[in-house]
């Protein structure tokens, strides 16, 4: 019998015009702490982003996106956050903050397979 993960994941919002308080979801992040397990997607649909603001500047939106990933794979070049531990650097990615970039509340989950969970919830909440 497989083995249940018990997860933990967050959706990745845009917020073209923060002070509107309107979003786009565009990724996920997902954690599992016994697995040692981090997964960051992303996908910025233009089209959409341009009904929300024709201004927004979709280029350090995904430079911003391209940095969450890196700092959750643990990329050395990324700076002090991204060599933090796992549960740490997930804690960073997903307390709350008042930026062009957030995250949704973390929510639990448990699967058997962590790296198609990460995909469906991608699938089903942001594409």
């Amino acid at each position: 019998m497989q083995e249940q993960h018990l997860y933990e994941y967050a959706v990745i919002r845009v917020l073209p015009v923060v002070e509107r308080e309107e979003f786009l979801n565009v990724g996920i992040v997902l954690f599992c702490k016994k697995a040692k397990f981090i997964r960051v997607h992303f996908n910025l649909n233009e089209e959409k982003l341009a009904a929300f603001s024709k201004e927004a500047d979709v280029q350090q939106m995904l430079a911003n996106l391209q940095s969450f990933e890196k700092i959750a794979m643990g990329t050395e070049k990324c700076g002090p956050i991204a060599l933090l531990d796992l549960p740490e650097r997930f804690r960073w990615l997903t307390a709350v903050r008042s930026s062009a970039i957030q995250t949704s509340r973390p929510h639990p989950g448990l699967c058997k397979d962590l790296e198609q969970t990460a995909k469906r919830l991608f699938e089903e909440l942001v594409l």
